[in-house]
C-alpha cells in the first residue's frame, strides 16, 4: 500500500535514542520523535529527560558508560530506528592556563564521543534497516568564531564525520545526515544571550532577526528521522534563522 503524504513524517513504531536529552536541544528535540509517535529514549549524565521519555545515564566521555547505556536500552527491546547525537560542551579556553586540556575535554564529548557512541549503536541500527542517525553540529562547523576553538573544531570535524559515515554506512541501509543549528537560547548560551550587545550583534547577523528556540529544531529532526527523508544522507541542514546564508546587511524595511 502507497504510504500517504502526511505518514511519511510519522515516527509511529520506530524507537529512538536522543543523547544530552536532559535539556536544550537535546531535550526538546526527544520530546519533539515523541509526539511524533516514537518511543524515545534519552541519554543523559544526570540521568534525566522529558515526560514520556526514558532516561538513562550515560557520560559520552567514557566509553564504558556509553556500552552500559546501550545494553540498558536493549533490555528494553534491541530495535533502535533512530539515533540523535545531541550531547555536548563548550568550555571557552583561548589565553587560559589550561587551554589544552579543555579542547581535549571538548573533542573527547563532542567528537570522538558521539563516534563512540555511533560505533556500539551500529549493530542494532543494521539490523533495524532503514535507520537514521542525526549528529547536532552548529554553524560553527562553518564558520570561524572566536574564543573556542575546541568546540569550533569538534563541529567541523562532526560534520566531516557525518559525510564520511554516510559513506561507510549506507551499504547497511542507515543514513546519517546533520542537523546544524545557529545561536539557540540554551544554558550554554545563556551569557551571551544575558548580555544586551551580545544578544543584539548575534540577532543581527540572523535574515530572520531572532535568536533560536530549542523547538525550532524540532521540524528538521522529525525530518531527517522519518521515512520523509529516505533519499537524504551525508547532508547537513542550516536552522540558523539565515546566519550562514547571509550576506549583505539588510535593514528592517527591506533595503541594503
Amino acid at each position: 500500500m502507497a504510504m500517504h503524504s502526511l505518514d511519511r513524517f510519522s515516527l509511529a513504531g520506530r524507537r529512538a535514542i536522543v543523547t544530552g536529552a536532559s535539556r536544550g536541544i537535546g531535550a526538546a528535540i526527544a520530546a519533539g520523535l515523541l509526539d511524533a509517535g516514537a518511543e524515545v529514549f534519552g541519554f543523559s549524565r544526570s540521568g534525566t529527560a522529558p515526560a514520556g521519555v526514558q532516561a538513562i545515564t550515560c557520560d559520552l566521555s567514557d566509553d564504558a558508560t556509553i556500552r552500559r547505556a546501550l545494553d540498558d536500552f536493549a533490555k528494553h527491546g534491541a530495535r533502535l530506528d533512530v539515533l540523535v547525537n545531541a550531547a555536548g560542551i563548550s568550555l571557552p579556553a583561548l589565553g587560559t592556563a589550561d587551554e589544552l586540556d579543555r579542547f581535549r575535554q571538548t573533542i573527547a564529548t563532542d567528537l570522538t564521543g558521539v563516534y563512540a557512541t555511533i560505533l556500539a549503536a551500529f549493530p542494532l541500527l543494521k539490523a533495524a534497516g532503514d535507520s537514521s542517525v542525526i549528529n547536532v553540529t552548529s554553524i560553527n562547523s562553518v564558520r570561524g568564531f572566536p574564543g573556542n576553538p575546541g568546540y569550533v573544531a569538534a563541529k567541523a570535524g562532526l560534520a566531516g564525520l557525518t559525510r564520511a559515515l554516510a559513506a561507510d554506512f549506507a551499504a547497511d541501509g542507515i543514513r546519517v545526515n546533520a542537523l546544524a543549528p545557529g545561536y539557540v537560547a540554551t544554558a550554554m548560551t545563556a551569557a551571551s544571550f544575558a548580555d544586551p550587545t551580545m544578544h543584539a550583534e548575534r540577532r543581527r547577523h540572523t535574515m530572520l532577526g531572532r535568536w533560536g528556540d530549542a523547538d525550532d529544531m524540532i521540524g528538521a529532526a522529525i525530518f531527517l528521522a522519518s521515512p520523509a527523508s529516505d533519499y537524504m544522507t551525508g547532508q547537513e541542514i542550516f536552522v540558523d534563522g539565515g546566519w550562514t546564508a547571509k550576506g549583505l546587511a539588510v535593514s528592517t524595511d527591506g533595503k541594503p
